[in-house]
């Protein structure tokens, strides 16, 4: 299973197969004359390529904004992406500077049902609010490093930490959760809330056909709302 969490039928069903996505950026054919097209052109192409509406924080949110990657399924189809705001984000042990970064990821996850795989020989499962809660909690890990920790210690922490967001994200009714009523599209939509040392983490869906995920450090989440990308080209 390498350094990802051992996950049961039930992560599974959860997860909506998430394992097979992380990480995986779209990539656009070659440019005319063999060129090749420029980084951001390329990661906008995934973007471009999804069935499925992206979000982001809406305009009263006027800082930088940035595409960061997509998640495709086995068969290529584009499932879930983030687009970042404010700083972006890097792991630093410095507190100093944790506590400077302000940022905001929007994660879109595509509210799929049970289907099947691409090539027929099984059936993933729907993804559901806890994918995009499992998602944004990751994603948080990925830009932490608690100070004083060795980097040697580092992959262990994360593992063991991973495996904790999973738990959390598949309890979406627990204690660790609170609710928060934010809007999407000017509509009041309530949210699975969770803060830690490291920062917070929401999830909940759209009437739009996806699941958002968020999560951020230096930036209060009361405050945001999210609306639909209108142009998302205009990112690259």
């Amino acid at each position: 299973m390498g350094g990802g969490p051992r996950r049961t039928d039930e992560s599974e069903e959860a997860s909506g197969h998430m394992e097979t996505t992380s990480g995986a950026v779209a990539q656009a054919p070659d440019a005319e004359g063999g060129q090749q097209v420029p980084s951001a052109r390329r990661t906008v192409y995934g973007y471009l390529s999804a069935p499925f509406p992206w979000y982001g924080l809406d305009e009263a949110f006027t800082g930088p904004r940035w595409l960061m990657q997509v998640g495709t399924a086995a068969d290529g189809a584009v499932e879930h992406g983030s687009i970042g705001h404010g700083d972006e984000p890097s792991v630093r042990t410095e507190a100093t500077a944790e506590e400077r970064e302000r940022f905001a990821v929007v994660v879109t996850v595509a509210a799929n049902p049970s289907r099947r795989s691409a090539d027929g020989t099984g059936l993933l499962e729907a993804t559901t609010v806890s994918s995009a809660a499992w998602l944004a909690g990751v994603g948080l890990l990925s830009f932490t490093w608690p100070g004083q920790m060795d980097h040697s210690l580092r992959d262990d922490w994360l593992e063991q930490q991973t495996e904790t967001a999973w738990v959390l994200a598949d309890d979406l009714d627990g204690s660790d959760w609170s609710m928060l009523s934010l809007p999407v599209d000017g509509v009041p939509t309530p949210f699975h809330y969770r803060e830690s040392e490291f920062g917070w983490v929401l999830a909940g869906s759209t009437r739009q056909g996806v699941h958002i995920g968020a999560y951020g450090r230096g930036m209060s989440a009361y405050g945001l709302g999210f609306a639909q990308i209108k142009d998302i080209a205009a990112y690259a």
